[in-house]
């Protein structure tokens, strides 16, 4: 009887298995946020994957495409409906009411990590996807929207993929300024609702600020002159807006108004902002925040003023391997131990060369010639070689695989003599 096949299962649409040197772009990414966020000394948190629909169905709003169409929610055995994360504000804002978080505002917290979103995969997008974020939570005050921005600014510049990004800038305004341009843009659109697209005439009653940033060409004609937030801003959201951006220009931060950049959801007050790259084609964003001084109260918490941003990782990653070449990072030295004795001594010394902060490769098979071509293929400078006649002295030969110079050494002086 013939042996059964049986199928390999293939990858979920939408997910990536990241290898190779895409790999080295996405810690590349990470790793730098990570330094950069402690210039800046926001804290460190790890968050649920998972969290009640409830927190997420309040902070994004029912009626939302995210909520509708690409949340992925289920049932669990006790009957509670869950949901994978599909961005990190809400589930922070849940943690910041419920674990008392409060006593340390303004807290500046940061975090990484996957995401999930049901919708069309694209270049860059994925239904998996990971974000790194940073958030002021308890802050009222301009300067916490200017030291997020700055520190953006900052990552993308140590990142190397500055050029070609550009900060779009805009004010939605305190409350009482957005509520007047929200019943002005109604009446506008209301004139010529016919001829709007489809989504635009279902956003108009109940979302009318999401039509001005539509893609669809029937719209087109009618947002460019729809009623702009400048028309409507109060003294003080004029006032706020002015700080913003006289702190980016203080810190030399560079900056475009974008009127027609907004956040359609409630809860968002004054500065709204993206990074926009031309390097990514249509999907150009690759950073974006902004206020959200109404989100702890749709969470059932007291008031609370808060700005944060996200950005992609995927995203970060391809422009930072278009712009430089990373690569898995190069050995220090190559062990080649030739026999059995050699090969048990150089398990030993491997280990006190890496407990010494070296990197160190050493292949599990294969004859001399094999052993030096993987040794080459390391990017190491050095190769030890040890034999028996080595083992027998207490040495081995150092050869400085860059100069082809080589010399025999006792065991105990090479870390110092790899390390200087």
């Amino acid at each position: 009887m013939s042996k059964q096949t049986i199928p390999t299962p293939q990858a979920i649409r939408g997910t990536q298995d990241i290898f190779g040197a895409e790999a080295e772009a996405f810690g590349h990414v990470v790793e730098t946020f990570e330094r950069v966020r402690k210039l800046y000394r926001f804290r460190r948190v790890e968050m649920p994957v998972f969290e009640k629909t409830t927190v997420f169905s309040r902070s994004l709003g029912e009626t939302t495409d995210v909520v509708s169409k690409e949340m992925y929610s289920f049932e669990d055995r006790g009957g509670e409906s869950l949901t994978l994360r599909p961005e990190f504000t809400a589930g922070l804002a849940r943690a910041y009411l419920t674990n008392g978080w409060q006593q340390h505002a303004p807290l500046k917290i940061a975090t990484h990590g996957a995401l999930f979103r049901y919708e069309r995969p694209q270049k860059g997008r994925y239904r998996q996807f990971h974000q790194i974020d940073a958030e002021v939570i308890g802050a009222a005050e301009p300067q916490a929207d200017v030291e997020l921005l700055v520190m953006a600014d900052q990552l993308l510049r140590e990142l190397g993929i500055a050029d070609g990004v550009t900060l779009n800038l805009n004010t939605l305004g305190d409350a009482p300024s957005r509520e007047a341009w929200r019943a002005a843009l109604i009446d506008y659109f209301r004139a010529h609702k016919d001829q709007l697209s489809e989504e635009s005439q279902d956003r108009l009653e109940r979302n009318p600020l999401r039509i001005l940033d539509s893609k669809d060409p029937r719209d087109k004609p009618f947002t460019a002159d729809a009623p702009m937030i400048d028309q409507f801003l109060s003294a003080e959201a004029q006032d706020f807006f002015g700080k913003v951006t006289a702190g980016l220009d203080a810190a030399g931060v560079a900056w475009v108004r974008a009127p027609a950049l907004v956040r359609g959801l409630d809860y968002y007050r004054h500065t709204a902002f993206e990074f926009i790259t031309d390097r990514l084609g249509a999907q150009g964003t690759v950073l974006g925040g902004g206020r959200y001084d109404g989100l702890l109260e749709a969470l059932g918490g007291p008031a609370t003023p808060a700005v944060g941003w996200a950005a992609g990782i995927e995203r970060l990653a391809m422009l930072v391997a278009d712009a430089r070449t990373i690569t898995e990072p190069a050995a220090d030295v190559a062990i080649v131990p030739m026999g059995a004795a050699a090969e048990a001594a150089c398990l030993g010394l491997a280990a006190t060369l890496r407990r010494g902060g070296l990197t160190v490769d050493m292949g599990y098979r294969g004859n001399m010639k094999k052993r030096m071509s993987r040794a080459n293929e390391s990017g190491a400078r050095f190769a030890l070689i040890v034999g028996d006649e080595e083992l027998a002295a207490g040495e081995a030969t150092v050869k400085n695989l860059v100069t082809g110079t080589q010399e025999r050494m006792a065991l105990h002086a090479i870390p110092a003599h790899i390390a200087a």
